[in-house]
């Protein structure tokens, strides 16, 4: 746990003995894809922690279609809105795969960030990031198709977690065909299509639950 919190940018400045004391009040857990975390509209004390797997985070939409805001992986922070409005959670997380976090209450936190202001102020850094993108999405829902919307979610997740895989970069989103349609705010028909299309072009290998990236460059310009 403190190799993990030396590798994020809001705790890798703190000294080798503050990630020491935070690492031993984390409380790790487990759980199976498709356990609920926490659910949109919960009362949130708890700010969350991904050791290993990925998480995603949605909103319900119009009917039973929901919303996917986002997907984390090791060592990103979820849960952290409530610390700093403590109103209702926005959001549903959700464990993506078999997932192993750690959980500290936001008292817990309040108390260590007390003394430590530099991580409260990189804390709402992330908060700035998250709402900066998602004004991008709102902007790319607006002026971009939806091909070239798979196609930049697809580069973002490589990003995030592709690896190499011979000529390409492996890309084990996790996430199913309606799952992917949600990221991109479009039917999953449409999305198919897209990437349909993209496999034909040679620019990409479709897998179960994972995609290889085999001309990133034709990716990245169809996704301007």
């Amino acid at each position: 746990m403190e190799r993990l919190l030396a590798s994020m940018p809001f705790f890798s400045d703190l000294s080798a003995d503050d990630r020491a004391t935070l690492a031993e009040t984390l409380q790790q857990r487990t759980s199976a894809r498709g356990d609920i975390i926490f659910r949109e509209g919960e009362r949130g004390d708890t700010v969350y922690l991904v050791v290993e797997g990925k998480v995603k985070i949605t909103t319900g939409g119009s009917g039973n279609r929901e919303n996917l805001l986002a997907i984390l992986g090791p060592g990103d922070v979820f849960g952290e809105l409530t610390l700093f409005d403590p109103s209702p959670r926005t959001a549903t997380a959700t464990a993506l795969t078999e997932l192993r976090y750690a959980s500290l209450s936001h008292d817990q936190l309040r108390a260590w960030l007390q003394t430590r202001p530099d991580v409260a102020g990189m804390l709402l850094a992330v908060l700035a990031r998250r709402l900066r993108r998602t004004n991008q999405s709102m902007a790319d829902l607006v002026f971009t198709d939806v091909p070239g919307r798979v196609a930049k979610a697809l580069l973002e997740l490589s990003e995030r977690f592709g690896a190499p895989a011979g000529v390409g970069i492996r890309v084990e989103h996790g996430l199913t065909q309606e799952e992917l349609a949600q990221l991109v705010g479009a039917s999953r028909e449409t999305v198919n299509k897209a990437l349909a299309d993209f496999a034909t072009r040679g620019w990409l290998r479709l897998e179960s639950r994972a995609v290889v990236l085999l001309d990133r460059d034709r990716l990245a310009r169809r996704a301007r």
